[in-house]
């Protein structure tokens, strides 16, 4: 068996698609099932940046067909996480709900860390390689927005120490990010153990003065550090 057929596949949806997206036949539905299902895959064990011709073989398609479907590696990218979007949205939520709003915090971070520990290509595409759409932009920032009102509660009722800020969470991230291992299962094991230690520098009691972040925030560096470089433009011929 061979390390593409062996490896777990990241689970979700296979073809979420927009109320405005016409319907397909059976098999054009059927070929985008499986570009996504191939993109899933690859993007959770391989990144974002795999070339799309490997998501085409692997979902056994042209990659003209590939490129119907889905004209740009956005477009692609924000289809294949539109589940863990949700999911990580609605994780949360719910814990922004919980009346302990630094057990709260603690899950909502446990939970972010754990799907980044499975999928590789998460973190990147929630940080930087979605397109800018209304859409996107907006549940961002919301789901940003309810995770800095936790901070400001979690400290309010003093069990959160007082210098943290968003940016640090952007600190978390960046740091899970770095956890490799020899297996998925490996990596969460680590993962989980890597959050605890961080949290536990989160808690209120007993906390020593931090030094200060970065001028820009670290927020801002995590997105520069995983959007990829831009393209040199080509020199023009010499003929």
């Amino acid at each position: 068996m061979s390390a593409e057929t062996s490896h777990p596949r990241v689970a979700g949806p296979a073809a979420a698609t927009t109320p405005a997206d016409p319907p397909l036949r059976s098999d054009a539905r059927q070929n985008r099932d499986r570009i996504v299902e191939a993109a899933r895959w690859l993007f959770a064990s391989r990144g974002i940046d795999v070339p799309l011709a490997a998501v085409a073989r692997r979902a056994d398609v042209g990659v003209a067909t590939l490129y119907r479907r889905f004209p740009t590696r956005e477009s692609l990218v924000e289809a294949v996480f539109a589940e863990e979007f949700a999911t990580c949205a609605a994780a949360v939520d719910q814990a922004a709900a919980d009346p302990d709003p630094w057990r709260g915090f603690r899950v909502a971070v446990e939970h972010v860390c754990a799907l980044q520990a499975v999928d590789r290509g998460f973190s990147a595409a929630f940080l930087a390689a979605l397109p800018e759409t209304d859409t996107v932009a907006r549940e961002r920032d919301r789901v940003l927005g309810v995770i800095a009102d936790l901070v400001a509660r979690a400290q309010a009722v003093g069990r959160l120490r007082p210098d943290v800020t968003i940016d640090d969470l952007a600190l978390v991230v960046m740091a899970n990010s770095g956890v490799v291992a020899a297996s998925p299962e490996e990596a969460q094991i680590a993962s989980r153990r890597l959050v605890g230690i961080l949290l536990s520098g989160f808690r209120a009691d007993g906390a020593v003065r931090l030094p200060p972040a970065t001028g820009r925030g670290l927020a801002e560096s995590l997105r520069r550090r995983e959007s990829p470089p831009p393209r040199a433009p080509r020199r023009p011929s010499s003929r």
